[in-house]
């Protein structure tokens, strides 16, 4: 688990935050990756949660949603204390038994 404070900025509508380069590399290193989305899971603020760490415009970022933090929108700006590892849980979901079947009736949705 890696610790580290950061400002809480907004993208469009988004909140996020930026990592410092020696916890992102370590994130990079510990998936086995350096492209595509990184599973992650931490503290913010004390609060548990578990998260994406992806890529846009060039930058990697931790969105901040409402379920994470909240008020999040309204907190721009503010300080906000992590904690964060490499998630390396299976996040596969499976599919519902109803939905499933349903698939499993029409040939051209089963394709």
């Amino acid at each position: 688990m890696r610790s580290f404070n950061a400002q809480l900025k907004i993208i469009g509508v988004n909140p996020y935050v930026s990592l410092p380069e020696h916890i992102l590399a370590d994130l990079q290193k510990k998936a086995g990756k350096e492209k595509g989305p990184i599973p992650i899971y931490g503290k913010i603020n004390g609060n548990e949660f578990t998260q994406t760490l992806v890529r846009f415009a060039g930058e990697w970022r931790l969105y901040v949603n409402m379920k994470m933090l909240k008020n999040s929108p309204k907190r721009i700006g503010e300080v906000l204390a992590f904690s964060i590892d490499f998630d390396s849980r299976d996040r596969t979901l499976e599919i519902h038994a109803k939905l499933h079947a349903a698939l499993e009736k029409n040939e051209a949705a089963k394709q």
